[in-house]
């Protein structure tokens, strides 16, 4: 990128613009638009869509149109016979364009969704005309582009960002930012960013090399509806619990004089939870102050709402309030959704994800909580960026000639909120904060090679950008190729990455660190954690033997414990009342913070199947996080230290994921058996994969089992290792100082699977061997020495399942 003022921006003006007939202008896909006419501010930008093929940049009120130019622009790649990317800010708004998109579909072109939850269809993917991800579904893919699943990404002509301002996302910022910057490198398709209003368009436009001719910044009076936003305040108390309602109260006061007038109203609030809580109490207020709610009298809704599955709220929407949130199902979000959209609905409770998903505008929007809990950060400041998302849902084109937006915040915090709607906030790169993790996932990638390309790289980032546009904010030029000097000598010494000379390359370290996406003190502390295992598994003499790692070696509480001390967790917190219940599972005395001891807890409980209620609200989210981190931990044990430590790591996975004691763990490895299926059979005494095959159909329908899912069971059973050791002619006995080679025969009588294979003798390890396992052989010696006997052992261990090792044994005496 070379050196140079940004490009001035083009300030657009809604007086004298003329709307275009889309047929017109687009006459091979006016079906693909919802509407006949392009409005004043699309039209505006269709000369830089359609007559040139530069990258384009536009900034625009919320509901003023912005989606069309997504459209106009996946068009024009249509019609060269390109492939499109859309990359939506929220896995719920991906689901929505694959529903608006039958559009396109109904045209011949293929649109195909590719999120985490769905498992790739790499033949789909390849030839889908428009692709729809996330940004760290793209992250993934471009970092596996050279593999023959994810290579389609390499193929992409048009990337349409929606939300550009994501950039300026705490969690999700770098991980866009880095995520397009790859595209580009990769493939340089063209790059279409829209965003909401943001001050700094220019210095995006700098970044993605939009000139000035494409780079757009509507004002205001580009709203199809004016909007009045300002603060409230409440009386701060004591009770944090009291205080929620009464920003409750302050929030009603706001939205009940548009509700009497037919109007409706969105109030964001901090949790699921409290969506549910805000709703119920709503109703109450809403009986006793007499406000007239529609949906009362309609006999037809009361039917309607049956369809519900959540009963909570199928009671509250007779009364014309709702709540949604992500842990509804999809069925009853589109419910709530459609209900609002057509006013049957007049008082909806929301978490933030609706501002960033579907477009569902109301009247009057309210912020009740500035603040939320983070389980994994405690109490937290809502970010400015979802502040302003919000807000800018007031005012439903159509039906309202004025939205009304309104931030309910303590008067010490006024003033900063009054500051944020008049001057909004300009777009920052979050790229610092995990600059060392990203530079190691490019070398990882093979994208960066070599010093050169390090700072080559540099130069494609929003973080450099945004530094020449603010040195005094960021660093000046030369001081931050310093800090992407420093930062890669970190890298290379802390074994993430190896330089000869002007070369780089990953280490298996680094590679790994990079794969799970993992903060890089955690990935150094698992590297540590292998090391310090396998010092612990050598044996005191000069031999270079190993005695057995069963004794005093790796154990479930040292991989407990190396998940709750991890980077990741590092905010973590415990509330004064989440601090009995710690105690009740861990006993008094620890030497970890409370913040780890809160996430051991969660972990040792969630293996039992019996986490406290106190704990259970943050549960969820530290044991999603968890369980990646153990699905890397599991990974750097195979990696550095072996199949045993590593078949722990797993068992350990599936157990706080399913709630099941360690001697039925195994269960779980069998398609079908889930954590109830699993507590059914053990409670029988069925504990194995080898004694449901044992047990069969008959004895699974004797544990309670139905004959259908018994069937099933069974034969996914079968499909599971099941180890035969075969010892041969082996000896019972040798005389003292002779010694005999040995054979033993290992086989694999049912399903494939990557196995470890260890044959010990007195604890000391004779060979090993990690290998898919059909069948092998194990070369064991047998010396007749000083001691009295010797016990030798087979052990067969599966990295990747949940199933306990395989271990026989044979005692040899000495005559």
């Amino acid at each position: 990128m070379s050196p140079g003022p940004p490009p001035s921006v083009v300030s657009r003006h809604a007086d004298g613009e003329t709307e275009l007939a889309v047929a017109d202008v687009l006459p091979d896909y006016a079906d693909a638009f919802p509407f006949e006419r392009f409005n004043a501010m699309q039209c505006a930008v269709l000369p830089a869509l359609l007559d040139s093929s530069d990258n384009v940049v536009v900034s625009a009120p919320t509901a003023s149109g912005k989606t069309a130019l997504a459209e106009v622009a996946i068009c024009e790649a249509l019609e060269a016979d390109g492939t499109a990317l859309f990359l939506a800010p929220l896995r719920a708004l991906t689901n929505e364009k694959e529903s608006e998109w039958e559009r396109f579909e109904e045209l011949g072109y293929s649109v195909y969704v590719v999120t985490g939850e769905r498992d790739l269809n790499p033949r789909r993917a390849e030839r889908a005309d428009i692709l729809v991800m996330t940004p760290e579904k793209a992250d993934s893919a471009t970092r596996k582009h050279d593999s023959p699943r994810y290579s389609f990404i390499t193929d992409v002509d048009c990337c349409v960002i929606d939300e550009v301002h994501l950039l300026d996302s705490e969690k999700r910022g770098s991980v866009l930012e880095v995520t397009v910057s790859r595209l580009r490198r990769l493939c340089d398709p063209r790059v279409v960013a829209l965003s909401a209003t943001m001050p700094n368009v220019d210095d995006v436009a700098a970044w993605l090399d939009a000139p000035a001719d494409n780079t757009f910044q509507f004002g205001d009076e580009y709203r199809p509806v004016p909007l009045h936003a300002d603060v409230r305040t409440y009386t701060h108390g004591d009770n944090a619990f009291a205080d929620k309602y009464r920003r409750l109260y302050r929030a009603l006061d706001i939205a009940e004089p548009h509700i009497r007038d037919e109007g409706q109203a969105l109030v964001f609030v901090s949790s699921r939870q409290d969506t549910v809580q805000a709703a119920k109490k709503a109703r109450d207020e809403i009986v006793e102050r007499d406000i007239p709610m529609g949906a009362r009298g309609d006999y037809d809704f009361h039917t309607d709402a049956s369809e519900l599955s959540n009963d909570t709220l199928r009671q509250s929407v007779l009364d014309g309030v709702g709540f949604h949130h992500a842990g509804l199902s999809k069925d009853d979000k589109d419910l709530v959704e459609q209900w609002f959209k057509e006013g049957k609905l007049q008082l909806l409770f929301s978490t933030s994800t609706l501002a960033w998903g579907v477009n569902l505008p109301a009247r009057c929007v309210v912020i009740r909580d500035t603040k939320l809990h983070d389980p994994l950060e405690g109490e937290v400041d809502m970010s400015p960026l979802d502040v302003l998302q919000m807000l800018g849902r007031a005012g439903r084109p159509g039906y309202d000639d004025q939205g009304y937006a309104w931030v309910v915040c303590d008067s010490s915090d006024a003033d900063k909120y009054r500051r944020l709607l008049e001057d909004g906030k300009p777009i920052e790169s979050r790229l610092a904060e995990d600059l060392d993790a990203h530079l190691n996932a490019e070398i990882a990638l093979g994208t960066v090679g070599s010093l050169a390309d390090v700072m080559d790289w540099l130069e494609t980032t929003f973080y450099y950008e945004r530094a020449r546009s603010a040195p005094e904010e960021y660093a000046s030029e030369s001081d931050l190729r310093d800090r992407v000097s420093e930062t890669l000598r970190s890298l290379v010494e802390h074994g993430f990455v190896e330089r000869q000379e002007m070369a780089l390359e990953p280490t298996a370290l680094g590679r790994l660190a990079s794969k799970f996406y993992l903060r890089l003190d955690t990935a150094r502390e698992f590297a540590d954690l292998c090391e310090r295992e396998r010092e612990g598994g050598a044996s005191d003499g000069s031999s270079g033997e190993r005695r057995d790692p069963r004794d005093g070696a790796l154990d479930a509480d040292d991989v407990l414990r190396a998940i709750a001390t991890a980077a990741e967790f590092d905010s973590a917190s415990a509330r004064s009342d989440e601090r009995d219940a710690v105690a009740a599972v861990l006993g008094e005395t620890d030497d970890l913070d409370p913040g780890a001891r809160k996430i051991l807890a969660i972990l040792e409980s969630s293996m039992r199947g019996t986490t406290p209620a106190e704990l259970q609200s943050d549960a969820w989210v530290i044991t999603q996080n968890a369980l990646r981190l153990l699905a890397a931990l599991r990974a750097f044990l195979e990696r550095f230290d072996g199949p045993a430590a590593a078949n722990l790591a797993c068992r350990i996975e599936a157990r706080i994921e399913n709630g099941i004691s360690d001697d039925a763990v195994g269960l779980t490895a069998v398609e079908g058996v889930g954590s109830g299926r699993a507590s059914k059979l053990a409670a029988e005494g069925i504990t194995t994969p080898a004694e449901i095959r044992d047990a069969g159909v008959s004895g699974l329908v004797a544990a309670g089992i139905s004959e259908g899912v018994a069937g099933r069971v069974v034969e996914a059973a079968g499909e599971l290792p099941n180890v035969v050791v075969e010892w041969g002619d082996f000896p019972e006995s040798i005389p003292a100082g002779d010694n005999e080679m040995c054979e033993v025969r290992v086989r694999n009588v049912g399903g494939d699977a990557r196995a470890g294979l260890r044959a010990t003798v007195n604890g000391v390890e004779m060979s090993a061997k990690t290998r898919y396992l059909g069948e092998a052989t194990l070369p064991v010696g047998v010396f007749g020495g000083d001691a009295d006997e010797l016990e030798f052992a087979v052990e067969v261990v599966f990295p990747e399942l949940p199933l306990a090792p395989v271990v026989e044994t044979r005692t040899v005496t000495i005559e």
